[in-house]
């Protein structure tokens, strides 16, 4: 399983035979896509130029259903606990929401019910793309992460501190962070592997992981 940083909170991964986009926003997508995963309908996770570049013939897009308004696409919606299998790809939805960062008094950035993270297995692995979130308490029910791909750039999400603590909880073999804006993610990698076997990988654009 390859996993590519394309930039921001998007990916490229080549896995089972497929090539999958997660939250696709920046970076080039000249492959066409079996599956586009997006967490939820704002711009950086569902641009919609981005998603029409990598849709084939036969792309399926699992998205929550503002996704699918907003492109004016058919989407494949899962509700966090439910899974869908592509041939040997799984792909099951978790929650994702924030309850301390908030627009205006009362309204969060991410009310619960808008977005997910994914959990996609293949080849063995799982790979955990956790979306725009806090560190909220579903994440402490996860186990088995191979790799967790985790926001800890504050305002909209959980920051270093923050992510650092989802990390630890979680526990998975490796981790990178993601939707990191100005921060230094060199912060977040300190606290998590002073505290946790888990391996902190710091990439750049384009950069590669192979599981």
């Amino acid at each position: 399983m390859e996993v590519k940083w394309l930039g921001h909170a998007s990916w490229m991964i080549k896995t089972g035979g497929k090539t999958i986009y997660m939250d696709p926003y920046e970076g080039d997508y000249l492959e066409k896509a079996d599956l586009i995963l997006s967490t939820h309908h704002h711009d950086d996770h569902c641009k919609p130029d981005k998603v029409k570049e990598a849709c084939g013939d036969d792309t399926v897009i699992i998205a929550p259903e503002q996704c699918g308004e907003k492109l004016g696409m058919r989407v494949t919606t899962l509700n966090p606990g439910e899974s869908e299998t592509f041939d040997d790809v799984k792909v099951e939805a978790v929650q994702a929401y924030n309850f301390k960062r908030f627009r205006s008094p009362g309204t969060p950035y991410h009310p619960k019910g808008i977005g997910v993270g994914y959990l996609l297995t293949a080849e063995g692995k799982t790979v955990y793309h956790a979306g725009d979130t806090d560190f909220i308490d579903e994440m402490k029910e996860l186990e088995g992460i191979d790799l967790m791909l985790v926001p800890s750039g504050g305002t909209y999400t959980m920051d270093n501190p923050e992510a650092a603590d989802a990390v630890i909880e979680v526990n998975p073999e490796k981790a990178v962070p993601m939707h990191i804006w100005d921060t230094d993610p060199a912060e977040f990698k300190e606290k998590v592997e002073s505290n946790c076997d888990t391996e902190v990988i710091i990439l750049k654009p384009g950069g590669t992981i192979t599981l």
